[in-house]
């Protein structure tokens, strides 16, 4: 017998405009002309090999990627990459479930980051109703429009809204695709169960996003540039609204990591950028450039001159361009650099606050 379930019908949500947060982007962005902080000496030659590399990148086509965790977007760098983006200088961008969160929430209503502990306390913690609803309905429209994670979420917040199609049509899409694409029929199913579910009317549902200047997966929708989203079931806080359907949220995020791939099969001369992603960005990197090598070497080819710049504040005492320390090492704990050491290439570690590190690039890199 199937085991017992929590059923999220039941919740009690509340309007996202009754919580309290600690950041207003408004107020808290960082702008793409502000002052940074200078680095090490050997920080500083990091900073210059990247910027080198990623003018010659630029030069042959290559791939140039960017993956940070959610601090990135909490600490407000959103113009400073939207700047990068508008220039040229990324082809690919990536988070995990809670950076797609923090950008949807400052494209909404300008602020995010709520209280944990206060708020789990009182059994409100990610229960908050616009952002369940909004994001797991842009997501389920988005597998049904064979849409990646974070191109839905773009989707909603550039265009302010969602096409919903009526239940005839669905049902009638689902009868005509499952002989021919069960696949697409699967997430036309979804889609139908949140219309039926919700009651939603058919036709336009406009969503408002007044501060989507802010909205870094808008901007990569509108540039054409993928924002790939990587999140891990029950992570983050659409999970608890009754909208959310991990299944089209699975197609979703399967059609993202095969788009990052295809970002790493064109490595090779390339620039990969890893910013406060001790897990997501290893992980999903590794995997990738197997897959990507495997290819290339059916080709006669090889993926080994690229360069990994890996950021953040932890400390490391170990020269990285011997391989990785021995066990005994603390350093060897380092599992994010001990990945990364591991993915042939150059690796380079900077421990360095991800603002001043972007506003290096930014400030450094030609207009």
């Amino acid at each position: 017998m199937p085991h017992e379930q929590l059923d999220r019908h039941k919740l009690c949500l509340k309007p996202l405009s009754a919580r309290k947060d600690r950041v207003r982007i408004v107020e808290d962005h960082v702008s793409p002309d502000s002052p940074r902080k200078p680095f090490s000496e050997i920080g500083e030659r990091i900073v210059e090999e990247t910027l080198g590399r990623l003018i010659k990148a630029r030069e042959e086509g290559k791939s140039r990627m960017l993956v940070f965790g959610a601090h990135t977007i909490k600490n407000g760098l959103a113009p400073v990459i939207i700047e990068l983006l508008e220039r040229g200088w990324l082809t690919h961008l990536a988070t995990n479930g809670a950076g797609i969160i923090h950008d949807w929430e400052f494209a909404y209503q300008g602020t995010s980051s709520e209280h944990v502990a206060e708020n789990v306390s009182r059994g409100e913690f990610g229960a908050w109703e616009e952002t369940g609803f909004y994001l797991n309905l842009a997501l389920v429209v988005g597998a049904y429009r064979g849409l990646g994670y974070g191109e839905s979420i773009g989707s909603l917040v550039e265009q302010e809204g969602l096409e919903i199609p009526s239940e005839l049509a669905l049902r009638e899409e689902i009868q005509l695709s499952l002989s021919i694409e069960a696949e697409r029929a699967a997430a036309a199913a979804d889609l139908l169960s949140a219309v039926k579910t919700f009651n939603l009317k058919p036709g336009w549902m406009e969503v408002p996003h007044p501060y989507k200047r802010y909205g870094l997966q808008a901007a990569a929708f509108r540039l054409g540039v993928p924002f790939t989203g990587h999140p891990m079931i029950g992570h983050d806080i659409i999970y608890i609204h009754p909208m959310n359907h991990c299944a089209a949220l699975g197609r979703c995020a399967q059609r993202d990591f095969l788009a990052f791939a295809q970002g790493v099969s064109n490595l090779e001369g390339g620039v990969y950028m890893s910013i406060g992603s001790a897990v997501m960005s290893p992980m999903i990197f590794e995997k990738s450039l197997s897959m990507s090598q495997n290819l290339a070497i059916q080709e006669g080819t090889r993926i080994e001159n690229h360069l990994m710049v890996i950021v953040d504040l932890a400390e490391s005492h170990w020269d990285w361009r011997k391989g990785e320390p021995p066990e005994e090492n603390p350093d060897y704990y380092l599992r994010y650099n001990k990945t990364f050491s591991r993915m042939g290439g150059a690796m380079r570690y900077l421990s360095a606050d991800n603002r001043d590190f972007l506003l290096a690039l930014l400030q450094g890199l030609p207009k």
